[in-house]
């Protein structure tokens, strides 16, 4: 399957996919299989297949993803059985992610039936997903291919050194009536992230990075999982993404942290270098042509697995 946290989703954004497609709405085979749209009630049950599979997912968790993007879920005998998230970004691209069957209903082709209905409803998108290696010889018969390498960092860490910043450089938080940085991540993603920005940043902690206050780079911390993640970070370079980075280690000591960082960042050996070991590596894949970055903005750190 997929990852977005071991035992193999991946997710990603969702707006503008309404309803599941009459096909998959309605699709029912001989096993009695229906797959229809997720809703807000089928929340608790996403959690105990999660925890099956010793995710960390909270409700909180599921409930922000749904409220990003959509879900399709697998029902037999009136019990959810399985589920996919897509999250469109515009029209032109999408991520898909928590892609979770049950363990006792593994093997009969329903994690294939899930991916084929999701990208079916998300059209002629370009999709990004995060693979393990199980999950990933099924990707690529769906006609996925690798762009990249994803490293998961966590643990706690006590002490953090302290962050310098250049001349010119000022991080600070957010203001309350300040326009949301969703212009720097859609530029640093080469896809329509605004209206994420606006849910993620009406329950996350946000920090900006200016340089001769001119906003450049922001990083974000959230709860989620075991402890807090910081994600999304975008930054100019690779040095403004470490002073976001130790702000909000430095804010958060002592607490259970996340980050999922790109291979092409070159964060991940000083992740390891600061005590904060990386626990696990996926593959970054997409189907159809890859987002282009437009402007200078970076994006060093996924705002999680399945929302890319």
């Amino acid at each position: 399957m997929v990852k977005d946290d071991a035992a193999r989703p991946v997710c990603g954004p969702a707006k503008g996919v309404q309803q599941v497609s009459d096909q998959a709405k309605s699709q029912q085979a001989g096993d009695d299989i229906l797959f229809r749209a997720m809703q807000e009630s089928d929340i608790e049950r996403a959690v105990e297949m999660t925890r099956a599979l010793h995710w960390p997912h909270r409700e909180e968790d599921w409930a922000l993803f749904l409220q990003v993007g959509q879900g399709i879920v697998a029902q037999w005998q009136g019990e959810v059985i399985g589920t996919a998230l897509g999250f469109p970004y515009g029209d032109h691209a999408a991520t898909l992610g928590l892609v979770i069957v049950d363990n006792a209903h593994q093997g009969k082709g329903y994690g294939r039936r899930l991916m084929q209905a999701m990208m079916d409803q998300l059209g002629e998108r370009s999709i990004i997903l995060q693979a393990t290696v199980e999950g990933a010889p099924l990707y690529e018969k769906l006609g996925f291919a690798d762009y990249g390498i994803l490293h998961q960092h966590q643990g706690v860490l006590p002490n953090v050194p302290l962050a310098q910043l250049r001349q010119g450089e000022r991080i600070r938080p957010l203001g309350a009536s300040e326009q949301t940085p969703g212009h720097l991540y859609s530029s640093a993603t080469g896809t329509d992230r605004h209206a994420m920005m606006q849910v993620l940043n009406a329950q996350d902690r946000t920090v900006v990075l200016t340089h001769d206050d001119v906003p450049v780079g922001f990083a974000n911390l959230r709860r989620f999982g075991r402890g807090w993640s910081i994600a999304p970070v975008v930054a100019p370079d690779v040095d403004g993404a470490k002073v976001l980075i130790l702000h909000w280690l430095a804010q958060n000591a002592g607490n259970f942290t996340r980050l999922d960082v790109t291979e092409a960042s070159g964060l991940s050996p000083w992740l390891e270098g600061l005590g904060l070991p990386r626990v696990d590596t996926v593959r970054s894949m997409v189907r159809g042509p890859l987002p282009e970055a437009q402007g200078e903005a970076v994006l060093f750190a996924l705002s999680a697995q399945a929302m890319g």
